[in-house]
């Protein structure tokens, strides 16, 4: 394969969103069984902010409904919740893939183990605004499976609904395994972390979409692994 085919092919599989993990090991075998109390101060400020995020998409509809663009502070402030939902679900009953409590944070902490980058978009199409969620109804249906149902996809990846339901959906399952894997073996399931994590990634992906950060259609595609497909190190340019 020439070096343009190369980097056609990368440009093929690279999405507006990078989502990358790192596996910490060792992890604790009991400390999983309590990360729901620890984060009860992470759950209470996110459900706030997610319901931030959701009055903020609606003025941001009409922002690029009038103008064509997104306002920047809005796609910043939607990202830094992304990030902070994302940080929150690695390290629990999405992944379960850290011990390391994760920061109050809306900003890149690229020293944590997961990370996300967004890349900005400069123009959108102000029609396109129209009918997003019927278009996102399929991929919704699939994130459905992922997180169980309608969970809490909408006020945080599934952060409040796992107060009431952790193990609902595939993703909760899957990390309900991992656990009492860790609880008798004290070892993490390896070959459940990619999987795991390409769930994640369509999860965020969809959510992407759906906030209207992006005019690209998430693809139908399984995108397993902890770095982001098509981009180096598993992240996009910082965004300034």
């Amino acid at each position: 394969m020439s070096a343009g085919d190369e980097t056609a092919t990368t440009l093929r599989r690279a999405y507006p969103a990078a989502l990358s993990a790192r596996l910490e090991e060792p992890l604790n075998r009991w400390l999983w069984l309590v990360k729901w109390l620890l984060l009860i101060p992470h759950y209470i400020v996110l459900i706030v902010l997610w319901i931030c995020a959701v009055v903020a998409t609606i003025v941001a509809w009409f922002a690029i409904l009038f103008t064509g663009r997104y306002p920047r502070g809005i796609f910043d402030f939607n990202l830094g919740v992304l990030r902070w939902t994302w940080r929150v679900s690695f390290y629990s009953y999405s992944a379960l893939g850290t011990d390391r409590y994760p920061p109050f944070s809306r900003q890149r902490e690229p020293d944590y183990p997961a990370t996300l980058d967004v890349e900005y978009q400069q123009e959108h199409s102000r029609w396109g605004t129209f009918g997003r969620i019927v278009l996102a109804i399929p991929q919704l249906l699939i994130v459905g499976i992922f997180e169980g149902g309608a969970s809490g996809f909408t006020i945080g990846h599934g952060h409040a609904g796992e107060i009431a339901t952790p193990w609902s959906g595939l993703i909760g399952l899957l990390a309900l395994i991992i656990g009492f894997a860790l609880l008798f073996t004290t070892r993490y399931l390896r070959d459940l972390f990619d999987f795991i994590i390409g769930l994640n990634r369509w999860v965020i992906r969809v959510a992407v979409y759906v906030l209207l950060m992006t005019d690209t259609y998430p693809p139908f595609r399984f995108d397993p692994g902890g770095d982001e497909p098509g981009t180096p190190a598993g992240q996009l340019p910082p965004q300034e």
